[in-house]
């Protein structure tokens, strides 16, 4: 089969690889029908991801048919079409117990296209089917459905329910790429007083106003804490919520906080950023980081069927799998092209 491989910071193809298949009794082989890029995609080829090794198929979304199970597998059958979670569950340990998927102790958490093998490809191994895999409902797209193996929940639990946005909060995402813009549009679900959208990016803005943002700010133009206070008569916002992953913006949302306020981190780090304890230590903020655990897919799922939640909009490019090169270069240059979500279908 078909694949994009990883090969160290920088370098991925496009090639020949052997087809998945099962390993273990508990595992599923999904057909790839459509997949995505993440932001986190990008970091890893940065070098910011260090557990991702030359090899490594990379990706941990998709939409796709059921090819092969194993002997243990009893809630997905040959034929059935699913969502690939790009959080994986054994179900078991203590912290699957606790619905905090992405800490799973029993082989489970963030490992497609960072520890095995992952969904860039035509074909895809998903451990732990039974708790992995979602069936794709009635009168949802493909296109659709693909937002919440990883944006939709990551936007909601780690940035809406990590910042504990409550109604008539003011809320600040600082950034406005696919995550901050499914943190906006999931913050929107708590009923916020305002949502202030900051990137440097016009088109993005655009884009946050599309997804609920009430006020943007251009902070390669304007001072985004000037900005801010001047909203908020001076105290800050109840919630900021980081959503690109540089130390810069950790630190332009703790500047942002008000006192007994919440900063939610949802950016992948690869650098160390600065902590202003001299500023913070007596303004009792809370701050959170996470990585996604998916318990929310099936509450989200219900609201994108219900036309609740309207996803259409992430997805600003299309192309074949095969051309995933094309993909790649479209999404990393995000600003001048305008991608939020590419979206890439088997022809």
């Amino acid at each position: 089969m078909k694949a994009l491989v990883y090969h160290g910071p920088g370098r991925k193809a496009w090639e020949d690889v052997p087809t998945a298949a099962v390993v273990a009794d508990t595992d599923a082989v999904v057909r790839v029908d459509v997949t995505t890029i993440c932001g986190t995609d990008l970091h890893i080829l940065s070098g910011d991801v260090p557990a991702v090794t030359d090899g490594r198929i990379l990706g941990h979304e998709a939409v796709g048919t059921v090819e092969s199970v194993g002997s243990a597998v009893r809630r997905v059958a040959v034929g059935d079409r699913v969502l690939v979670s790009c959080v994986t569950s054994c179900g078991s340990c203590l912290f699957c117990r606790q619905a905090r998927f992405g800490q799973c102790l029993g082989g489970g958490g963030w490992i497609l296209g960072n520890t095995i093998d992952g969904t860039q490809a035509e074909y895809v191994r998903v451990p732990f089917a039974d708790n992995s895999t979602y069936p794709v409902p009635a009168g949802v797209s493909d296109e659709e459905l693909l937002m919440l193996a990883d944006i939709l929940p990551t936007g909601y639990e780690v940035g809406a329910v990590n910042g504990r946005v409550q109604p008539g909060d003011v809320v600040a995402v600082v950034g406005s790429g696919p995550v901050g813009l499914s943190a906006i549009l999931c913050a929107g679900l708590f009923s916020p007083s305002l949502i202030v959208a900051i990137d440097q990016a016009d088109g993005r803005l655009e884009g946050a106003k599309r997804f609920g943002a009430d006020v943007t700010v251009n902070n390669s133009r304007e001072d985004p804490v000037a900005a801010v206070m001047g909203l908020t008569d001076g105290l800050g916002v109840d919630v900021a919520i980081e959503a690109v992953g540089v130390p810069a913006t950790f630190e332009l949302a703790a500047q942002l906080i008000r006192p007994g306020g919440h900063v939610a981190n949802i950016g992948v780090h690869g650098h160390p950023a600065m902590l202003h304890l001299e500023s913070l230590w007596s303004r009792d903020v809370t701050i959170t980081t996470g990585l996604v655990d998916t318990f929310s897919t099936p509450t989200l799922m219900k609201l994108l069927r219900s036309h609740h939640l309207d996803v259409a909009p992430f997805v600003t490019h299309r192309f074949d799998l095969d051309d995933i090169d094309q993909a790649y270069d479209v999404f990393a240059r995000a600003a001048e092209t305008g991608a939020l979500k590419v979206v890439l279908a088997r022809h």
